[in-house]
């Protein structure tokens, strides 16, 4: 897929190989390289896998290799938690002196 310059990016980076690690890690953490997957505005056109340059929300450049164009946010907070639904609602009636059920 080609990107063009301006489009919205994801970038991959390995920021320390295995034996770059320091030494009081857990030894499962140590066997594998540290990555960073960023997220940003690509400054020249690529394609995916090339070597790019991507300029972050806040301003920073960043290298890397090219792997998605318009990522998506994946992660959550997991599933709601009925108890925690409700708790705005009724530290409010607290706060304001009403009875609380």
């Amino acid at each position: 897929m080609n990107t063009k310059k301006g489009d919205w990016v994801q970038i991959h980076n390995i920021v320390l190989k295995p034996w770059e690690r320091a030494s009081h890690l857990p030894e499962d953490t140590k066997k594998v390289p540290l990555e960073m997957w960023e997220k940003g505005f690509i400054l020249h056109d690529a394609r995916i896998g090339d070597e790019v340059e991507i300029e972050t929300v806040t301003g920073r450049k960043v290298k890397g290799t090219l792997v998605k164009v318009n990522p998506v946010y994946e992660h959550n907070f997991g599933e709601p938690v009925p108890e925690l639904l409700t708790i705005g609602r009724e530290l409010r009636k607290i706060l304001k002196g009403e009875d609380h059920e």
